[in-house]
């Protein structure tokens, strides 16, 4: 122990002593948890701990003691230097002293970047990584936690290999969700609206806030342990990456690729933006459900889930055609009606039309097969504004598209008195009444539906006509699939690519546009030209550029006949959608469309690794945009994760109050704590309260520590490629308790090691190996093997069992018991022997272990002795284990099965018979089986414990009578008298 932690205790003894005022049994109790604390630990941490929980202490001592027991304890090695390893080697595991100043000794001495040789790769490959950028939104929860601890492993898996490697940081500015938050704040904080403030000042201020919040994500990939280039990381607003979104768009749009176009879109009425189809939610109704809606007034509830009918009189006929829907406002811009045409109840109609009732406009009653002859009435209202499908027959038979809606969900003129200016479902409502005046309602009936929710407001999201900007998608899909069917381009797991087929197969165009202040303003221009006015939904009045100067030069020579000094530009308003610029993330951090080291030496990427719920938002637009911009596949290989959900199978949600903070596993948090972070975020106070019972239920005891390390190996321990996870946080306690076996058992293999230990140069065998040493390197060997095989293909549960077998069941069980007659013996070279093995056990399995717990691991090891000319300065920079023939023994493994088998025998039959000691006999019916046991005999007795003798019996009238007896196997019986 060092002399900042004698310090450390020596203070949380005085600061109770200090005061007169303490009780002589309190002055008692903490000079006792100070002696301890001057040897382990944890008990420091406790003794902190218990300080702060009792009353009686005054609050200086409860300052002094604790500031001074986690500064000098838990990291007292000046920041990025070595640690200070203490000659004591503590008797307990406790993670946040292990995982104190390693990722700061790692940053500081350049172990996360690219190892070169002379400027190049190094002969065994490379291999680069790129982050899927988490959202500046926040903080990480568990699924960026398994993200980036499946990335890092793989990582420092292929760093060990000798590979190049280079894993790249950064985040996302995620316009939506990030301008939400940041206006949320200004109103509950300052009362202002962005309105308030102007786009200029409002952006900054989203700037000051992204910059707060990014350093918390980059403290929590930090603490998770992520081996980032940290030299290298990037903004999707940063300069250069603005530069390579602004080149994209150009580019695409001078190939036509992206156009300007008036077409539906997903439109949110409280944002007043358009949404992408990863941005909307689908709530299913099962039947009539009173909603409020985020727009409207809260103290109205709404009726959905219902299919209502009316009836449209026949022009010229006392005859009506009767239509149902489930959204009766939009009635208001209806411009058709459509039927089967084989359905013989309107044979007679087709061609003739119905007259509006409101606008006594005329519309066409027309055959198509759009229509469900099953379903409602068999006939379908078309609304061609405001509904996908009515587009799309809407374009077919050149239908009137009359929008009927302001953009924050009014009803319009074109929608006609007296409903202008109601918000939407109180025209619902209104609309209903006056049909029922007029005598054409007829009547409301339950109907399973989805319902389109904005994942960001909870708002429903509504289908609008507007002038967006569109990506042409389909030839690139084609080129996408092409990837995929020619192996270019890997996709683990198969359902995932069987998912990509889906998607790209049915690809629809893309509309890129978000009327947002926060995000990549889109590089366009209107020109206006003096004396005219000109639509702004006509794309040839529409303009790019790079800059504002080129795109002037563009527009001059679009119209050589006006006068250039008419011709002025206005940029558009609007931003890109967010994963438009994710989708040029893994070459734009590269430096492209410069020509830069980095697109030389780590493009394409050898791996993107992501949750498989954006493989076609995010994955498959970089693919698209990856071929058509640089001409290549931006990585070689896709794994798409499961899923995290609670123990429960729920989605992670903050109005559940189920979202986990990575750092909270880590570090642990009481109950109150959460119930805290709730109150101070931004949900609704009727949510919240939600949110704290769904807390109080799953947590009722707050979260216990259980250490990077452990939360690691327990997501990865899920890991396979199927189906989501389910996280009990338990389960990651388990693994906790797991490291401190780890971390006693290899404290006991350096007691029996001793302190003049050696280990040889080599892993050569040397023939002197007894049967357990033989065994478990065979043991070793496979899960050398195991890991390797299963890291190669991404099966993290595999390979995670496969170590916490061999740790767990093979060292610690069998072989530390196994060769403590042997160390303990008097034979010195099976002493020598046992001790070189199980060094080798140690090293061998600490490399196994660094990519999935690299704390412990690099802990553990550095308190290793090393062999002669080992100076390699850290495990992550040491070469990962590779199976080898001469440790590959199968008959080692028969032998000792042999051998396991009479141990866990005479085990059951001592404990069945509560017998504390007695003789074991076992009798086999071979010579070798007889030489074999008897050479074993010392361990046998060893490890079923006790005084007891071992006899090898070869004839079962040599067995003593009245003797308790199991039988192992046709060669061998176990008798205990």
């Amino acid at each position: 122990m060092n002399d900042n932690n004698v310090v450390a205790a020596d203070t949380l003894a005085s600061a109770y002593e200090d005061t007169d005022k303490q009780k002589k049994s309190e002055k008692v109790k903490a000079k006792r948890l100070a002696k301890l604390a001057k040897y382990e630990q944890k008990t420091v941490t406790l003794a902190a701990r218990k300080i702060e929980q009792d009353k009686k202490a005054p609050k200086i001592a409860l300052v002094e003691a604790t500031v001074a027991v986690q500064s000098a304890f838990v990291n007292p090695t000046p920041k990025g230097e070595k640690k200070v390893l203490s000659n004591e080697f503590p008797t307990h595991y406790n993670p946040e002293a292990v995982e104190a100043s390693w990722y700061d000794y790692w940053e500081k001495h350049g172990f996360f970047k690219p190892a070169l040789i002379d400027g190049k790769p190094r002969r065994e490959g490379v291999f680069a990584i790129p982050i899927p950028p988490p959202s500046v939104t926040g903080a990480l929860h568990l699924g960026h936690a398994l993200t980036n601890s499946i990335q890092d492993t793989l990582a420092r898996w292929h760093r060990m290999q000798g590979k190049t490697t280079l894993f790249v940081p950064g985040c996302d500015h995620a316009g939506i969700a990030t301008q939400i938050v940041v206006e949320k704040r200004l109103m509950k904080e300052r009362g202002l609206t962005r309105h308030d403030l102007g786009r200029e000042a409002f952006i900054k201020e989203v700037f000051d806030w992204k910059d707060q919040h990014a350093e918390r994500i980059y403290g929590q990939l930090r603490r998770v342990g992520s081996s980032m280039d940290w030299d290298r990381v990037r903004f999707t607003m940063d300069p250069d990456m603005i530069e390579s979104v602004n080149e994209a768009f150009v580019r695409l749009h001078d190939e036509g690729v992206i156009y300007r176009a008036n077409r539906l879109v997903n439109w949110d009425t409280k944002l007043k933006t358009a949404l992408s189809n990863l941005e909307v939610e689908q709530q299913e109704l099962t039947g009539r459900t009173l909603l409020t809606i985020p727009d409207h007034d809260q103290q109205k509830q709404y009726e959905f889930g219902v299919l209502t009918s009316f009836a449209y009189p026949i022009e010229h006929s006392s005859e009506e055609i009767v239509v149902a829907t489930t959204r009766l406002e939009t009635m208001l811009g209806d411009t058709a009606i459509s039927v089967h045409p084989t359905d013989k109840r309107y044979l007679h109609l087709h061609g003739k039309f119905a007259i509006h009732p409101f606008q006594n406009r005329r519309i066409p009653i027309i055959p198509d097969n759009l229509c469900d002859p099953e379903f409602g009435t068999g006939a379908v209202k078309i609304t061609p504004a405001h509904d996908a499908n009515d587009y799309a027959l809407g374009k077919r038979t050149n239908l009137e598209f009359i929008n009927i809606f302001t953009d924050d969900g009014r009803i319009n003129e074109a929608g006609g008195a007296p409903f202008t200016g109601m918000l939407r479902f109180d025209a619902r409502v209104a609309v209903q009444e006056e049909l029922t005046k007029k005598g054409l309602y007829r009547g409301t009936t339950d109907n399973k539906m989805s319902l389109p929710l904005s994942e960001r407001t909870g708002n429903i999201v509504e289908q609008l006509l507007k002038p967006q900007w569109w990506v042409d998608c389909k030839e690139m899909a084609a080129t996408a699939l092409d990837a995929v069917k020619s192996g270019k381009l890997e996709i683990v797991p198969q359902q995932s690519e069987r998912e990509w087929y889906r998607w790209m197969e049915s690809i629809q165009d893309w509309c890129i546009s978000r009327q947002l202040w926060w995000g990549v303003r889109i590089p366009a221009y209107f020109v206006v030209i003096r004396n005219q006015d000109n639509d702004r939904s006509d794309a040839k009045y529409w303009v790019t550029g790079r800059n504002e100067v080129e795109a002037l030069d563009k527009a001059k020579n679009a119209f050589p006949t006006v006068n250039h000094v008419d011709i002025s530009l206005e940029q558009d308003d609007d931003v890109l959608d967010t994963w438009f610029s994710a989708s040029l993330w893994p070459f734009a951090i590269m430096g492209w469309p410069k020509k830069s080291e980095d697109m030389d030496m780590f493009f394409p990427n050898s791996l993107l690794e992501t949750g498989k719920d954006i493989l076609f938002f995010w994955v498959a637009r970089m693919v698209m945009l990856g071929q058509k911009l640089t001409g290549q596949i931006p990585f070689k290989k896709v794994f798409c994760h499961a899923m995290v959900r609670d123990a429960h199978g729920r989605k992670m949600s903050k109005s559940l109050g189920n979202v986990i903070d990575p750092l909270d596993v880590i570090s642990g948090v009481t109950l109150s704590e959460l119930h805290k972070r709730l109150e101070s975020g931004n949900l609704d106070p009727r949510e919240v309260v939600k949110a704290q019972e769904g807390q109080t239920k799953d947590f009722p005891s707050g979260i216990p520590q259980c250490g990077t390390d452990a939360m690691r190996f327990a997501l990865l321990s899920y890991t396979s490629g199927g189906s989501d996870i389910n996280l009990d946080v338990l389960r990651v306690e388990g693994y906790r308790k797991w490291c401190n076996k780890l971390w006693n058992a290899t404290r006991f293999a350096l007691l029996k090691l001793g302190n003049n230990y050696t280990p040889r140069d080599n892993l050569e065998l040397t023939g002197t190996e007894s049967l357990a040493d033989k065994w478990i390197l065979a043991k070793l060997n496979h899960s050398i093997q195991k890991v390797n095989e299963n890291l190669e293909c991404f099966n993290f549960k595999q390979a995670t069992s496969a170590l916490y077998s061999f740790w767990l069941y093979d060292l610690c069980d069998v072989y530390l018991e196994a060769i403590k007659p042997i160390i303990d013996g008097n034979d010195a070279a099976a002493q020598e022997s046992a001790k070189d093995v199980l060094y080798i056990c140690l090293e061998a399995g600490l490399k196994l272990l660094h990519p999935f717990m690299p704390f412990v691991s690099e802990e553990l090891y550095q308190r290793l002795p090393r062999r002669a000319g080992d100076n390699v300065p850290s495990i992550m920079l040491c070469t990962y284990p590779v199976s080898r023939i001469d440790w590959d023994n199968a008959q080692s493994a028969i032998d000792w099965g042999h051998i396991d088998q009479i141990i866990k025998t005479a085990r059951s039959l001592l404990k069945g018979y509560a017998v504390r000691d007695a003789t074991i006999n076992v009798m086999v019916t071979t010579p070798e089986l007889a030489t074999l046991v008897a050479s074993q005999g010392e361990i046998v007795k060893c490890m079923v414990k006790g005084r007891r003798t071992v006899r090898v019996l070869s004839a079962i009238n040599a067995v003593p009578i009245e003797c308790a007896s199991a039988k192992v196997s046709e060669d061998i019986t176990v008798f205990i008298l």
